[in-house]
């Protein structure tokens, strides 16, 4: 089993910046597929951006140039740089992993989700 937690979010205005983090226990793997995800309310949970193990990326177009998705194989973590926030970032957001090894960007792929954190950006 793998455990997945979430850290960082939090309350921004427009136009600000935050860092989420996410940190894996239990039997990981480092060639495990990586993602985050968010949920506003209503709405259903999308992909924002996606990463290899060797570091390949995806970003969802909205998020694209504003968001930076990293990892750190030694230490099972998984970042999400996020910067020129606008309100409609505002949701959940998820990380999760995948036991497939590739750019995985398809929500059914992902096995192990964490429990979510709550980003708000405010006018």
């Amino acid at each position: 089993q793998v455990q997945l937690v979430e850290s960082g979010g939090g309350l921004v205005k427009a136009g600000g910046s935050l860092k989420l983090s996410c940190a894996a226990s239990g039997r990981t793997s480092r060639t495990d597929a990586m993602g985050w995800f968010r949920q506003a309310p209503g709405k259903e949970r999308d992909i924002v951006a996606a990463i290899t193990w060797v570091g390949t990326t995806y970003y969802e177009k909205s998020v694209e140039g504003r968001f930076t998705i990293s990892r750190d194989n030694a230490n099972a973590t998984v970042s999400l740089q996020m910067n020129s926030l606008k309100p409609e970032d505002t949701a959940v957001y998820y990380c999760a992993r995948s036991r497939r090894v590739g750019l995985i960007t398809s929500l059914s792929e992902y096995t192990y989700w964490g429990q979510g954190t709550q980003v708000t950006v405010s006018l």
